[in-house]
């Protein structure tokens, strides 16, 4: 039966999901099987499991760091937010339906059958199971009935590490301020105190350490310098949305949309020398993009009716119309088309005019498409005959069908016309062979020649899992980590 350990932070965005990923590729390297386990996620960057569940992005990630495949039970709920006060619940990886936040509250409690299944599952089969929090364990307004911070710790019997960010400011406020909130029970099952995302020296902070203790009595465990990596993130907190252009050469403008999904589709672009990803939420953001691409989102028809009040979709037009290429992934490719049909209600419901780019229509359905897939795109005519051939592999996960006149682009679909193309394959471009023909290409339109690395995106997810894991290593003290697991509460 595995034994656990629980990574619980101040607040959202302190640096849990890297840190449990960091850990369980700790564990993984020392001879343990391991796993992750996340009761209850919110989040729109998702992952689909070679069974077809879906599950938060940042559980595949640490399954990987892990060494194995990812599955639902490492993340049986998962809320992805369709309004501003509803979400859609998926369920042991599948859909349970659309909920109210007020409704969601008062159902959760009959989940808890299905978070101790699923982790029940885990415990007969690892033998170390990193169980990760969600925001903060003392939103007073929230605890009763906690399914993933406190509550869950006593479920499950878990030590709980108690993670605080540095780097954001009042970090003593945060440790300390959260252990007077928690309940005396609840404060016994913290056995350690972690600093992360401290810049500079760290042995500037010895008396800092010292403070932490005498105020918490908890010992600090380890003070976690700042890690610049391009690893997958969560959720929309990420910083990757902070444009930092610098000197580039080639310039791929992406469409934050308000509830844009499975953003980690353009992580890879960030990785290639000479090339800068902007994130673009007004027109006057869009001034000389080399490629446009609109991503996925959870809210097609309100995230299209913001794309045109903003004047983001006259601006994107012009581009097209002069030759800049656009590119639309699963929600940005319905988008595209003439039509999208939601008046089953699947998001927010309704008929609305789509971009008319490509000659293609969306009718939404209750049943949702969820499976990875790979293939090759097609023998292709017109701008994006550099990609004839090309290997692909990701995953798809999308309500409704659309229904296309236009040139296929890809074996699963999608469809393309001169400058414009688009399909519902998630994690595309992670393919060196597509992403790095596509550079080329750019770079080559505007009469330069890449010279950089090809990136391999699976290859540098794992240089980067043993990155972190070998900083945390030296900087948190491991014997004592293990001493917390043996001992348990």
């Amino acid at each position: 039966m595995a034994k656990n350990i629980m990574l619980q932070g101040t607040m959202s965005n302190v640096g849990k999901s890297f840190l449990t990923a960091a850990l369980c590729r700790i564990f993984s390297q020392d001879g343990y099987k391991v796993a992750p386990f996340k009761s209850q996620n919110m989040a729109l960057n998702s992952y689909i499991t070679l069974a077809g569940e879906e599950i938060g992005r940042a559980q595949a990630l640490q399954a990987e760091a892990a060494g194995i495949a990812p599955t639902a039970y490492m993340n049986p709920i998962l809320l992805k937010p369709t309004t501003d006060i509803g979400s859609q619940v998926i369920v042991n990886g599948k859909v349970r339906g659309n909920m109210r936040a007020a409704d969601y509250f008062k159902y959760k409690k009959e989940l808890i059958s299905d978070i101790i299944a699923a982790y029940k599952k885990l415990e007969s089969e690892y033998d170390i199971i990193v169980i990760e929090g969600a925001g903060s364990p003392v939103e007073l307004n929230l605890k009763k009935d906690d399914i993933v911070n406190m509550g869950l710790a006593q479920l499950v019997k878990s030590p709980v590490l108690l993670v605080g960010d540095i780097d954001r400011g009042g970090v003593f406020a945060q440790l300390i301020g959260t252990l007077a909130l928690l309940e005396k029970n609840e404060k016994e099952f913290v056995k350690g105190l972690i600093v992360n995302q401290f810049r500079g020296d760290i042995s500037l902070f010895s008396d800092g350490v010292k403070i932490l203790e005498e105020k918490s009595k908890k010992s600090v465990l380890g003070v976690i310098p700042y890690i610049e990596t391009l690893l997958e993130d969560e959720d929309s907190l990420s910083g990757k949305f902070n444009n930092k252009s610098g000197e580039h050469d080639i310039e791929i403008s992406v469409i934050k949309l308000p509830k844009i999904s499975n953003f980690s589709d353009f992580d890879v672009f960030m990785q290639y020398s000479g090339v800068f990803v902007n994130f673009v939420t007004k027109p006057s953001q869009l001034v000389s993009p080399d490629m446009i691409i609109i991503p996925g989102t959870k809210s097609t028809i309100a995230d299209l009716k913001w794309l045109r009040k903003s004047g983001l979709e006259e601006k994107i037009k012009k581009f097209t119309a002069n030759g800049v290429p656009v590119f639309g992934i699963c929600g940005g490719y319905q988008m595209l088309g003439t039509s999208i049909d939601d008046t089953v209600g699947c998001e927010s419901g309704g008929v609305i005019e789509g971009m008319g780019l490509l000659d293609h229509k969306t009718i939404f359905c209750t049943e949702k498409k969820q499976c990875q897939v790979n293939g090759k795109f097609d023998k292709i005519v017109d701008f994006y005959s550099f990609l004839s051939d090309a290997e692909y592999y990701g995953y798809e996960v999308h309500m409704g069908s659309t229904i296309s006149n236009c040139s296929q682009l890809l074996q699963h679909g999608g469809g393309y016309s001169h400058n414009i193309a688009g399909c519902y394959v998630h994690g595309l471009f992670d393919s060196s062979d597509v992403s790095g023909r596509l550079i080329k290409e750019l770079f080559r339109r505007k009469g330069l020649q890449y010279n950089g690395d090809i990136i391999d995106r699976k290859k540098f997810r794992e240089q980067q899992l043993d990155l972190i894991a070998d900083i945390v290593r030296k900087n948190i003290d491991m014997s004592a980590v293990y001493r917390i697991i043996e001992e348990g509460v």
